[in-house]
């Protein structure tokens, strides 16, 4: 009780909530809900969810990647730049390399999920830094982040004119903080939007919501290796309550395609579609129990569309 008290104290929640209210925040055009598709690992399978996108008419707001800038060449990372910038679509790709993708040993023992996801050392730290510093210079405006460190540092890079005002970190659900006051720590240290864990109840989500005014990205359906979670008919509820949120599509019973590449694109290409699929069911759900839902044209105020010549060129494919 003593501490319930405490937190009343600093304006936080004291509880998670019961009857989980309606959340009055937005994003900046007055909107509820914006659309992300994960996983979209490659300009082949960026052109086949936009493709996909548009014969479904799914709105496509961002568009998030996994393997990282470090898995595409240059010409790759210029051409999926310019086709996100051409279609007002915010790109985010994944800073990496991790812990996971290096050479400890503690990632394969029974609490290696725990530290997968951090920068290991210092010069890891920097490799993700530099995976971040690469991706802007293509054009690229969203980056995922799964470390403290690397936010704080990256944000400060940003403060400083090393990194463009306008870049977005996009907090990975691998950082998997769940609570209202460490994702408004992660909020003070220059986070732009936040991946909560996949498995929050609506009350949990709403005493997040309370904390922090930054959107919220939440998984409908997540991945297996996420916990396999299809919360279709909770989606109306999760954007009454999560508001600005990015309703995110995953998809279950799917292989684990990271790092991607050449050998994998048949698969990606296949998977990227189906989430498309997946979100068109979602969004029609979401209208018939919510359709006063508000979501947000494009193009948006406040996305991270890539910039710069490299955003632009006609001749970006060009260079694969």
């Amino acid at each position: 009780m003593e501490a319930r008290t405490f937190l009343r104290s600093q304006g936080l929640p004291a509880e998670d909530a019961e009857e989980p209210p309606a959340s009055p925040k937005r994003f900046p055009d007055g909107a509820q809900y914006r659309v992300e598709i994960p996983s979209t690992e490659g300009p082949e399978v960026l052109d086949a969810v936009l493709s996909e996108a548009a014969d479904r008419d799914v709105p496509v707001h961002r568009i998030s990647q996994g393997s990282g800038a470090m898995m595409l060449t240059d010409g790759e990372l210029a051409e999926m730049a310019a086709t996100a910038g051409r279609n007002h679509a915010e790109l985010s790709l994944f800073a990496r390399p991790q812990a996971g993708w290096h050479t400890g040993a503690m990632v394969g023992s029974r609490v290696g999920a725990s530290i997968a996801a951090q920068a290991r050392g210092t010069d890891q730290l920097a490799h993700v830094l530099e995976d971040v510093l690469r991706a802007s210079e293509a054009g690229v405006r969203s980056v995922l982040i799964t470390d403290l460190g690397v936010l704080s540092i990256a944000a400060r890079m940003r403060e400083d004119g090393q990194l463009p005002a306008d870049m977005c970190f996009k907090c990975s659900v691998q950082m998997a903080l769940s609570n209202p006051v460490s994702i408004a720590i992660a909020e003070r240290l220059g986070a732009d939007t936040y991946n909560v864990p996949t498995d929050l109840s609506t009350g949990q989500l709403a005493s997040i919501r309370a904390a922090t005014d930054l959107p919220l990205d939440i998984y409908i359906e997540s991945p297996d290796d996420l916990g396999g979670f299809v919360r279709h008919y909770e989606i109306a509820e999760i954007v009454r309550v999560t508001a600005p949120v990015y309703v995110k599509f995953g998809l279950r019973n799917a292989p684990d395609i990271y790092p991607s590449g050449g050998h994998l694109t048949p698969t990606a290409v296949a998977l990227g579609r189906e989430r498309v699929r997946r979100a068109r069911i979602g969004l029609d759900m979401l209208h018939r129990y919510m359709p006063e839902a508000t979501t947000s044209e494009l193009p948006a105020p406040g996305l991270a569309v890539p910039r710069g010549e490299s955003a632009t060129s006609e001749k970006a494919s060009d260079l694969r």
